[in-house]
């Protein structure tokens, strides 16, 4: 998977990645690093950060770049669904909160891009991954469980509010 925020999504609509996207994962966390006295990059913590701030851009990418996972916090909006139907796409909510976890789901830091222009978050990691637990809920069909909860919130907070 590689990462990937506010520049690079906002890079990568006007330029080519420097790295094949094709039916790759990209993860919307900007993680905190480690460089070791021998010069190899350690993962400190990996939580993911909140999706919507790429709903300018998500679909466009999927569909540029071919990716197929999009992981980050909160859900996305309906461009992003769309874009995810388009695209035969998921999109997968990761846990906020649990940045010591997912970083010791990192196995190897295979490489970084654009860490001079963009910084430690927003640069764009790669990385190797086992056992990283997210879970679907936007798929490539249209459903969001974000949407769901919405809409099933709304209604109750009506009946509460023609209670009182």
């Amino acid at each position: 998977m590689v990462t990937g925020r506010d520049a690079l999504h906002g890079y990568l609509m006007d330029n080519d990645s420097p790295v094949d996207l094709s039916g790759g994962v990209i993860y919307h966390c900007g993680p905190v690093m480690l460089k070791d006295e021998a010069g190899k990059w350690h993962v400190k913590a990996a939580g993911p950060t909140t999706s919507i701030r790429e709903e300018p851009y998500q679909a466009d990418i999927l569909k540029k770049f071919g990716l197929r996972v999009v992981i980050g916090k909160g859900g996305m909006g309906k461009k992003t669904s769309k874009g995810l139907q388009e695209s035969g796409a998921v999109y997968l909510n990761a846990i906020g909160g649990a940045a010591q976890f997912y970083a010791e789901k990192v196995k190897e830091v295979t490489g970084v891009a654009f860490l001079e222009e963009f910084g430690v978050p927003e640069a764009m990691w790669q990385l190797q991954v086992e056992d990283f637990i997210a879970i679907v809920t936007m798929d490539s069909h249209g459903n969001s469980l974000h949407a769901e909860v919405e809409n099933e919130s709304g209604k109750r907070l009506e009946l509460v509010g023609a209670k009182s």
